[in-house]
């Protein structure tokens, strides 16, 4: 199991070494990269703005519900909601869904045009086709993702309110002080960092189960399954590590 752990990550090392070159026409990298942005980002605005409501609204519901009988003020609901959300919540559940959403789909377009003889009939007309077809990916997800994570954090923190204050949980100038007190903008920088590494991840991952695909249709919805699965646990892992190094 070590020999194929390390078989694989030899093989996409050396993939990324052959995507991250320098691209040859950057008219045509930049049609891609921006059709990718498209994609990417306006494609996912729905699911990542429903999940972030049912994000915010969950999470003040239950600390609302916690904090009965309690001393503690309720304006915390708006603190807790806040901090939760930008720390932990936005960029990791938005990007274990974009995983599933974005990078099953980048798996399988890339592992469609092998099984095609696209990628074979690229190459012999002399086109870097890891740089071609992973690089414009990876570099549109690291600009959108953030941008989304970030947009699901506003809407987390509004679904918080809508589900707090429209219930009667509290009144709207508790949740509202609750969001403006004890903020830390370094954690907003700690998101963005979160952000930019899961996204990285799960383009690169998905590529990389997608490029060297064999076989047919089976083949095919395995490496898709298995990039959504790896990417997730190395999302997961990486969350862990960048909270050790962040809040050392």
């Amino acid at each position: 199991m070590n020999l194929n752990f390390l078989y694989h990550f030899g093989r996409y090392l050396i993939l990324l070494r052959s995507a991250l070159t320098r691209p040859e026409k950057f008219s045509m990298y930049w049609k891609e990269t921006m059709r990718q942005m498209n994609d990417i980002g306006i494609g996912s605005l729905v699911i990542v703005g429903l999940i972030a409501v049912f994000i915010g609204a969950v999470t003040a519901t239950q600390f609302a519900y916690q904090l009965q009988d309690s001393f503690v003020p309720a304006y915390y609901i708006g603190y807790i909601v806040r901090d939760s959300t930008i720390i932990e919540l936005a960029p990791t559940i938005t990007c274990l869904v974009l995983a599933g959403k974005v990078g099953s789909n980048i798996a399988a377009e890339i592992g469609g045009m092998r099984q095609k003889e696209h990628i074979d009939a690229m190459e012999i007309m002399g086109v870097n086709t890891a740089s071609y077809l992973i690089l414009p990916k990876v570099i549109a997800a690291m600009v959108v993702i953030p941008m989304l994570v970030c947009l699901a954090a506003f809407i987390s923190i509004w679904g918080g309110y809508t589900a707090s204050v429209a219930t009667g949980l509290i009144t709207d100038v508790e949740y509202i002080q609750g969001v403006r007190s004890f903020f830390e903008p370094y954690y907003v920088f700690m998101m963005f960092v979160k952000a930019v590494v899961f996204a990285y991840i799960l383009t690169s991952v998905s590529a990389y189960q997608g490029y060297h695909v064999k076989g047919g249709s089976i083949e095919l919805g395995q490496a898709s399954t298995q990039a959504v699965v790896y990417s997730d646990i190395l999302i997961l892992l990486s969350d862990y590590i960048i909270a050790i190094i962040l809040t050392m």
